[in-house]
């Protein structure tokens, strides 16, 4: 198809502001499924996505379109995830595009991932359609979205198509919009190949499906690619185009998006963002953005039973297959037996990787307590990164440590003001900025440090706010800390599942907790058993679960009070000796107990 009739546009929006159901509504208007075929959030492919109402992977569909002029256009809508979590992989779609629906909730307005997706798209020099959602809903305010839209966003309230996804009206509206407003691909100033990744998934008879926007050159099958971050040169097998299921064709030209296969076997030798050439006639220089994406939250992995290791590890790599921003490596405690350490993309990424092992493999697993990965500068001089508490060295061998912080990015109404000023002071966030955006929302921008982030915060802030105020970070490098590292003993036994590695000032409360925790979850034994908290030798916090008392001096009905105190002397060498040589077994739902926070119990 000629170029000028093709559009590539995505849609960006704040999570939860309609945008599958969006995609739903154009992909039933261009019929390119059958009505019988059909199901709600058709993109979102995984169960969990669909239960929870969030795009964690992201899809693209060609859809062709006939507007009121009789010409017939081509558009590739590209769906991009919601979560912070997933920004790169935003970045990398809407970097695959000429232009954008920017989706605005007619009840929430602006939020803060509203705006961040709409600077990611300013800077690929993407052409920007405000588009306003759920115009049908009772609490719906249009001439406040316009209002922020002029005033938040700096565009055109009148541009603004006004549409109800759940019901279908302005669907219309927005498709002419879409081909009168959204530029067709600009021609390549050189014939070679260049093609941008944007994302990948894996079929397990033919291997990884590569998703492609096509800048420059073409893609046909018998080619020989070559990717440009590694150099790996493959043949291609297959081309074509995403129809929800995939179309082939006989080659991908300029200003496509589109797939191919060629035999790759792993998810992982292929890079979001990675530039696509010809062997042959190679491009002098990829496409920019392209960067490794790096995990900032850790966590460990056991199965409850530790015979089911190996079908873990198979359940992992099965995983990694499709998902490749998921890195394990081997790990063994004392107290869990052998199992993996895992980094994640942030703190949904994990709770979807553990979801999806319960579900898709069915594996019952244990996650050790987040962590995120600390800067050491040893007295040696060494400088090392540890995110994993056994790995940390002595505290006389450390000479300072640094942890990852964040710039933290919240929209609230100003009512809530107070609580969330009193909750990021509370996390130890120091703020930077404060704006007010109209007389009603004001958004704070605060560099609090991401080991703060990982447990409560997020559900914290949503119970302040009425889940009103919403939260986007960056991370913004590491910065000078006092760390400690907590360990949790048994009877003076260290269990090493439990340690955590902790701001000096939080050691306190976060050893007490877990000691509380444990107190409730261990059943009392014939002695008794100590649970403490400690940094080093020093013990920070203690509780005790009594022992089980057998009545030894029910049969003493009457006699001297030596009788009676002879018999409690017997037994209390008893204990003390079943103590010395008893075991304390910790329960499954002891380390899911110390997960949780003080809010949900």
């Amino acid at each position: 198809m000629e170029l000028s009739r093709i559009r590539n546009f995505c849609i960006v929006a704040h999570i939860d502001h309609g945008k599958s159901t969006l995609a739903d509504r154009l992909i039933q208007k261009a019929k390119i499924i059958d009505d019988r075929q059909f199901q709600n959030q058709i993109l979102d492919n995984m169960d969990i996505e669909r239960e929870r109402g969030i795009t964690i992977k992201s899809q693209a569909v060609t859809i062709p379109y006939v507007a009121a002029d009789g010409i017939e256009y081509e558009l590739n809508f590209v769906d991009t995830p919601g979560h912070v979590d997933f920004t790169y992989e935003v970045s990398r779609a809407i970097a695959s595009c000429e232009g954008a629906l920017l989706l605005i909730d007619a009840s929430q307005g602006v939020e803060s991932q509203t705006l961040s997706n709409m600077y990611l798209a300013l800077e690929h020099d993407l052409e920007i359609l405000p588009v306003i959602n759920k115009i049908d809903l009772p609490a719906a305010d249009i001439p406040s979205c316009k209002h922020q839209i002029e005033h938040d966003l700096g565009l055109d309230p009148d541009d603004a198509i006004l549409v109800s996804a759940k019901q279908g009206k302005g669907i219309d509206e927005l498709f002419e919009a879409i081909v009168k407003r959204i530029p067709a691909p600009k021609p390549a100033d050189d014939d070679r190949t260049k093609a941008l990744i944007f994302d990948c998934h894996y079929d397990p008879y033919r291997g990884v499906v590569v998703h492609v926007r096509v800048f420059s050159g073409s893609l046909k099958v018998g080619q020989t690619i070559r990717f440009m971050s590694n150099n790996s040169e493959y043949k291609i097998e297959d081309v074509g185009i995403f129809k929800i299921k995939l179309e082939p064709k006989d080659e991908l030209s300029a200003g496509s998006v589109g797939y191919f296969i060629a035999g790759i076997k792993t998810v992982s030798d292929i890079r979001v963002g990675d530039t696509v050439t010809s062997a042959e006639n190679p491009a002098d220089a990829p496409l920019a953005g392209f960067k490794e994406v790096k995990p900032v939250v850790f966590s460990s992995i056991y199965p409850m039973d530790s015979n089911d290791y190996d079908e873990l590890r198979d359940s992992m790599e099965k995983l990694k297959l499709n998902d490749a921003s998921l890195t394990f490596e081997k790990d063994s405690s004392i107290a869990l037996g052998h199992g993996f350490r895992c980094g994640f993309l942030g703190l949904l990424h994990l709770e979807v990787i553990q979801e999806r092992l319960e579900r898709d493999f069915d594996q019952a697993v244990i996650f050790t307590a987040p962590s995120v990965r600390y800067s050491l500068t040893l007295t040696s001089g060494e400088e090392v990164f540890v995110d994993n508490p056994a790995e940390y060295p002595d505290q006389g061998r450390i000479a300072s440590a640094r942890e990852p912080f964040i710039k933290a990015s919240i929209i609230t109404p100003a009512t809530y003001l107070g609580s969330i000023i009193s909750l990021c002071t509370e996390k130890r966030g120091t703020q930077t900025n404060m704006q007010y955006l109209d007389e009603k929302r004001v958004e704070v921008t605060y560099e609090m440090p991401l080991a703060e982030v990982l447990f409560d915060f997020y559900d914290r802030l949503k119970s302040y706010s009425r889940g009103y105020a919403s939260f986007d970070y960056d991370v913004i490098g590491y910065r000078d800390t006092e760390l400690v590292k907590i360990d949790i003993l048994l009877n003076g036994k260290g269990v090493d599942a439990l340690s955590q590695l902790a701001f000096k000032g939080n050691a306190y409360d976060k050893a007490r907790h877990v000691c509380e925790m444990l107190k409730e979850e261990i059943s009392r034994q014939q002695f008794k058993i100590a649970i403490q908290g400690a940094i080093g030798s020093q013990i920070i916090a203690r509780e005790t679960v009594n022992p089980v008392r057998k009545d030894v001096l029910a049969k003493c009905y009457g006699g001297d009070i030596t009788r009676k105190r002879k018999l409690l002397e017997k037994q209390k060498e008893g204990k003390k000796r079943m103590k010395m040589v008893g075991d304390v077994e910790l329960p499954q739902s002891a380390f899911l107990a110390v997960l949780k926070t003080k809010e949900d119990n």
